[in-house]
């Protein structure tokens, strides 16, 4: 095994470009190069197994391999792998609308298919610019989104989620849009109450609708839990708020739900705790439940009408992807939507979400370099600073979120930082037991990362 795993290594570092990966530091490090997967563990070529603390990367749902996504994805690889919906159609992609539309909120009817996150809110972004056009409101051509978002990192979304960090080298690529302040950073940023931010994130983006109300085509936002911009929560009648303001100025309402949806808030999807409908809901990472990439972009009969007539008007919506509404992708979708109501999965998590909370506050956030915690059903982010009561962040150079990871990693953990916040995102099935492991060994590196 010894030199299996020395070869893999070597031919890694020879031909890989990791994600989000600085490769000069990674040639420098022994690779963990996973082989297997077990329920909710992730085992290395090494035989090493580790509790899947995020999800493999927010996607994995019931765990790895799920005898009944299995055995749907072998079936549906019997009958075909793919075939284009451009011009045709399948029996999986159809099926998989209908559950899709019968689990959405009431009013969205419509499901455009795509194959990743970045590509279902760019759809979105296209598809509410386009209906502007459709609908004689030719100056609605403006997007705004929440300051500190993050939607991806195609050109589109970039624009929309502009991270300084991510995407500075790309800025002469992007268009610019209205970046509308979230409670989050009137309430960590500026020391306010959270009664005292959510009034005035509110207010401000009243105001800044208000004066822009006829040249926006879209408001697009995370509901309740900004995800990859640090997992900073919003309360739910924010998101009512800024459905309420959309609808009173005729602003299309794009709830990204990419990293929110199916389940990890607790709820099917996260606009359900505002009880509010989108125009347009962009779904991906856990649809399949962790098995394959696919994406939807989900919106009403309303604006799906406005893109209908004669094929010499041009009011087709031209866009599409070579893999949109792949079989084995929508074969898996439809095994993970059963799974969720014949082991009634968001009832189960319930008392393990009100679990987690009262552990989170009472432990963690007692901890002298944890100067947040942020919850949202199994959404978690956990804020480490050097100073907490100054909020003076950790240098950069420092790495302490890394240095967490590593020795969480260690014990048997694996869980990935968003810079020195702490990330956790479990399966939705994970054990009591199992919960209790990851809350132990977090809790005990952060501890011992932070006080040596």
């Amino acid at each position: 095994m010894s030199l299996y795993s020395d070869k893999l290594k070597q031919l890694d570092h020879s031909y890989l470009w990791h994600p989000f990966t600085q490769m000069q530091e990674w040639v420098g490090e022994e690779p963990c190069i996973i082989s297997e997967g077990d329920g909710h563990y992730l085992i290395d070529v090494h035989g090493r197994k580790y509790l899947d603390g995020v999800s493999s990367l927010w996607c994995n749902v019931h765990g790895h391999r799920k005898k009944e996504i299995d055995d749907a994805v072998k079936a549906q690889l019997d009958r075909i792998a793919h075939s284009t919906l451009l011009g045709l159609s399948h029996v999986p992609g159809i099926q998989l609308a209908e559950k899709l539309i019968a689990i959405a909120p009431k009013g969205l009817q419509r499901v455009f298919y795509s194959d990743n996150g970045a590509t279902a809110v760019e759809i979105a972004l296209k598809m509410a610019v386009q209906y502007c056009q459709l609908k004689g409101t030719k100056q609605r051509t403006g997007i705004a989104t929440l300051a500190e978002s993050y939607h991806g990192d195609t050109v589109g979304s970039m624009s929309m989620g502009y991270s300084e960090t991510f995407h500075r080298f790309h800025k002469s690529l992007l268009f610019p849009v209205l970046r509308i302040t979230p409670p989050h950073l009137f309430r960590y940023g500026q020391s306010m109450s959270e009664s005292a931010a959510l009034a005035a994130a509110m207010n401000e983006a009243e105001e800044t609708l208000g004066q822009n109300k006829d040249s926006l085509a879209a408001l697009v936002m995370e509901p309740l839990m900004q995800g990859a911009a640090g997992m900073w929560s919003q309360p739910v009648e924010y998101v009512k708020a800024m459905a309420e303001l959309c609808r009173r100025r005729g602003i299309l309402f794009v709830l990204d739900e990419v990293a929110t949806g199916f389940g990890r808030t607790g709820k099917m999807f996260a606009v359900e705790h505002a009880g509010v409908t989108p125009d347009i809901l962009c779904l991906a990472k856990g649809i399949t439940g962790g098995y394959l990439p696919l994406a939807a972009t989900v919106t009403t009969e309303e604006v799906y009408s406005a893109f209908l007539g004669d094929y010499n008007e041009f009011k087709t919506f031209f866009h599409g992807h070579t893999y949109t509404g792949n079989p084995l992708g929508c074969a898996a979708a439809l095994a993970s939507l059963e799974l969720f109501e014949r082991e009634n999965i968001i009832e189960k998590m319930q008392p393990r979400i009100a679990w987690l909370h009262r552990r989170l506050a009472s432990e963690f956030l007692r901890l002298p370099h944890v100067s947040d915690v942020r919850q949202w059903g199994y959404m978690i982010g956990i804020e480490l600073v050097e100073d907490k009561k100054s909020l003076k962040n950790y240098a950069t150079e420092r790495r302490i979120g890394h240095k967490v990871i590593v020795a969480a990693r260690n014990h048997g953990v694996m869980i990935r930082p968003l810079g020195d916040v702490i990330i956790l995102m479990p399966p939705l099935t994970i054990t009591d037991d199992e919960l209790t492991t990851l809350l132990n060994v977090v809790y005990d590196c952060i501890r011992n990362v932070t006080e040596s």
